[in-house]
């Protein structure tokens, strides 16, 4: 198959120059051909797309999950709606997905789960970190499918988040924690490809257990195309 397959991925509104680069350079390095969406902006229809991503930034309002609201945090509540119909029309479609950061965290609020508002408030010997170097260590799952993407037992990431996955949504299953137990991917145990990770493989460029996620998705997106 040439032509690549085109995969839809979220971003805030005022997502970067640089962080969008990260995200086109990664799926297009995959195989996908990159289409941004984003709150405000053009919204495809699902028909006219062959994957998705729903990526990081803002956090998600606490209403959605029945979480206790922060003033001091920055949402998109426009986001959060538009994110909930392009899953729902997704899974519908059978579509593969990955979250990522944010993303991970609103596909399991989107299956009913939960989040902590502030990990950092629930795991109290966790040290503040903020990086798009690679310096937490995760523990992946042996049995899982993050495992054999990256075919690794642990990978070191970034972490650019102050929010996490904590009660699992529906069909969700546990693929990777930190070491202070904070959840740090989950995958669905009943639909082909849906994976969310914690945090950022798109700012992993050079790391290839990183970039094979996004392969991994690209792969299962031609494989889903080809049994159409």
């Amino acid at each position: 198959m040439t032509t690549r397959p085109v995969i839809g991925i979220t971003t805030s509104r005022q997502k970067s120059t640089l962080a969008w680069l990260c995200d086109l350079w990664s799926v297009w390095h995959a195989g996908g051909q990159p289409r941004r969406i984003k709150p405000g902006g053009d919204i495809p229809d699902i028909n006219d797309l062959d994957g998705l991503v729903i990526g990081g930034g803002d956090d998600i309002g606490a209403e959605l999950y029945k979480g206790e609201l922060s003033l001091d945090v920055r949402i998109d509540p426009e986001r959060d709606r538009l994110e909930h119909r392009l899953l729902d029309d997704a899974l519908k479609a059978r579509l593969p997905v990955l979250g990522i950061c944010r993303g991970s965290q609103m596909i399991n609020v989107h299956l009913g789960g939960t989040l902590h508002v502030d990990i950092y408030e629930t795991f109290h010997a966790k040290r503040k970190m903020r990086t798009v170097l690679p310096r937490m260590r995760v523990d992946i799952e042996p049995d899982s499918l993050l495992h054999a993407i990256v075919d690794r037992d642990s990978c070191r990431v970034n972490s650019l988040h102050h929010q996490a996955v904590d009660k699992l949504g529906d069909d969700l299953r546990v693929a990777a924690r930190d070491e202070h137990g904070v959840i740090q991917a989950t995958e669905s145990t009943t639909y082909p490809f849906l994976l969310g990770v914690q945090w950022h493989p798109e700012f992993l460029i050079f790391t290839p257990a990183q970039q094979a996620i996004f392969k991994a998705l690209v792969n299962n997106v031609r494989e889903t195309m080809q049994q159409a």
